[in-house]
């Protein structure tokens, strides 16, 4: 991590500080005492802070690319492991294997996230917080956005969707987000018809929906592995959005 001390002796050299790209292990307890594990990647002490969000049988490995990047951009990011997830990327879901198996529910991540909130209002008590979900998480972003409206400052989701029993709930709490929204999605038809219905409720001013030519589902869709023909340009539509952002 860079210090506050640095990087005024470097501004005060006329040079450009080191920008870290490994990102740090970190833990904390959600409200119900389950330890969420998570990896901080810091850019400046004031600097919005994005919370990252995985998806299904994923952890915060999903974002061992992408948050570096972010860093570069000038952003800090936290990426979370839920307590739903796995070993899509290594190495794995550290929650789910200090608890010894993978909760029942999407909605039973709920706590880690809210823990991630409160965790960036700790520690970047005067930085806007942007919440960023891939797959079931970018369902859940809407609805932790909706809840926490004085402490959230954007969305980004990446394949929403209605991925609960309740079919409405994810459409309920985009009903509610007022701060600037951005989804994108797989190049899949059904994808992107959720993310546009999802979206048209929203009532914010700024809202922005990226239709890829080529993607693949959630937040891998920013990976060159995992998408190779289409990384570049949903990159290109993401900074976009975050540079927009007051």
């Amino acid at each position: 991590m860079v210090s506050l001390f640095a990087v005024v002796l470097f501004a005060g050299m006329g040079l450009v500080p080191p920008v870290p790209t490994a990102g740090a292990p970190v833990a904390f307890d959600a409200a119900d005492g389950i330890t969420v594990y998570a990896r901080v990647y810091e850019a400046a002490p004031n600097a919005p802070v994005i919370l990252l969000f995985h998806q299904a049988g994923s952890g915060k490995s999903e974002y061992a690319t992408i948050a570096p990047r972010l860093v570069k951009l000038g952003f800090n990011a936290l990426a979370i492991d839920q307590r739903s997830g796995g070993d899509l990327y290594q190495p794995p879901n550290e929650t789910v294997a200090h608890l010894g198996k993978n909760a029942p529910s999407y909605l039973d991540a709920v706590p880690d996230i809210e823990a991630a909130i409160a965790w960036a209002k700790r520690v970047h008590p005067r930085s806007a917080i942007y919440l960023w979900g891939s797959s079931y998480s970018a369902a859940l972003v809407f609805v932790l956005a909706a809840r926490h409206p004085h402490d959230v400052a954007a969305v980004l989701a990446f394949s929403p969707g209605e991925y609960f029993p309740d079919k409405e709930m994810v459409h309920a709490a985009a009903r509610k987000v007022e701060v600037p929204v951005f989804v994108d999605s797989a190049a899949d038809p059904v994808e992107i018809a959720n993310a546009r219905s999802i979206l048209a409720v929203v009532p914010a001013k700024h809202k922005v929906q990226y239709v890829p030519t080529a993607g693949v589902h959630g937040s891998s869709t920013l990976r060159e592995d995992r998408d190779p023909d289409g990384a570049d340009a949903n990159w290109a539509a993401v900074v976009a959005f975050l540079k927009s952002l007051p």
